[in-house]
């Protein structure tokens, strides 16, 4: 692909029957679904996305993070349900300046985990739950199980991006089970 691309959300179904879709928002940036403007869909993310100008979206009530979009040229329930699982993108040329230890989601899945006092490679980042403070869901490379990391600074002291790598200091317990698999 000749651009970079960004995914900022997910089509999940349609929304009623005029067209609109609902998006899940994978951006800390609501406007992006709020703010008409052009964007890019794709069926996944490893086909070229098409250009679409969004003409309206809003927030779901009482749904955080999904938003009901209409999209130029997608005007019923068949065309809507046609758009399913697309990806909604954006060039990464369009990202935000973002301030110290302020992170992308998108940068911080796929970074390697590692347990800062005794260098143990911990897991994957494979997602980030959005909570009161987000939770880096991060799986063991030795036994697939998953793990719930807080992404606060007192336990992810350390994110270097450019490395993929993420250091953490967890208190006691919250993964004592995977350190002592490794003794």
């Amino acid at each position: 692909m000749a651009e970079d691309w960004l995914i900022i959300g997910k089509i999940v179904s349609p929304q009623g029957l005029k067209g609109e879709v609902r998006v899940l928002s994978y951006s800390d940036f609501p406007e992006r679904f709020e703010t008409a403007g052009k964007r890019w869909i794709a069926p996944s993310e490893k086909v070229e996305p098409q250009e679409v100008k969004m003409l309206s979206g809003r927030e779901l009530a009482g749904k955080k993070n999904l938003f009901v979009v209409r999209l130029e040229g997608i005007n019923d329930c068949d065309q809507a349900e046609a758009l399913r699982n697309y990806v909604m993108m954006i060039p990464t040329s369009d990202r935000p300046y973002l301030e110290h230890n302020e992170y992308m989601i998108a940068d911080l899945v796929g970074c390697n985990v590692y347990h800062q006092p005794t260098g143990k490679l911990l897991g994957e980042v494979i997602s980030i739950i959005a909570a009161g403070n987000d939770l880096l869901e991060v799986r063991n490379p030795d036994n697939e199980e998953i793990e719930l990391i807080p992404f606060v600074e007192a336990i992810v002291p350390f994110v270097d991006i450019h490395q993929k790598r993420i250091e953490v200091t967890p208190p006691r317990g919250l993964i004592d089970k995977w350190l002592n698999a490794a003794s």
